[in-house]
């Protein structure tokens, strides 16, 4: 398995299954939609489709974040579909907060085969653990951004009536 395949279902109950709506936002149509028909693309096109740059692609491919991206006789990297839907999970995970040595691991594991599934969950579970922690520090700090706004508003409507 190559780290931009999906990752089958293992087994035939979860197979029905819909898919999650965070999945499927996820999945949906980016603000710059791929070529119809293509599945070969520079890294100009990828860092536009994606909002990477174009530095940012190179250093993930240095790193070993993305795959092998084939390359042109003339050395050009071309990116495909593939190669896209692995940049969108990986943005997905740097937007979460997740290490970016922690995504390097996952991507090992991916490459690595079935054989790491538990501990790929197990890195993935870690992770959103810490992602639940910081939601709930996060609404914790807009409850009191709220409590200090509805102070002033109702000090503003005080100061209205007379």
């Amino acid at each position: 398995m190559t780290v931009t395949q999906s990752e089958p279902v293992t087994s035939g109950a979860t197979a029905t299954r819909e898919l999650p709506a965070a999945v499927r936002d996820c999945r949906a149509a980016p603000a710059h939609p791929r070529p119809a028909g293509r599945d070969r693309y520079t890294i100009s096109e990828v860092a536009e489709h994606t909002g990477l740059s174009a530095h940012t692609l190179r250093w993930y491919e240095r790193i070993g974040l993305m795959p092998h991206v084939d390359r042109t006789h003339t050395g050009q990297r071309r990116f495909t579909n593939r190669d896209l839907d692995w940049l969108g999970l990986v943005t997905k995970l740097r937007l979460t907060g997740m290490p970016v040595a922690d995504m390097v691991r996952y991507a090992e594991l991916v490459r690595a085969g079935e054989c790491t599934f538990a501990e790929r969950q197990r890195l993935l579970t870690a992770h959103r653990e810490d992602v639940r922690q910081r939601i709930a520090e996060l609404q914790s700090t807009l409850d009191v951004l709220d409590y200090k706004i509805d102070i002033y508003a109702d000090a503003q409507r005080a100061s209205e009536r007379f």
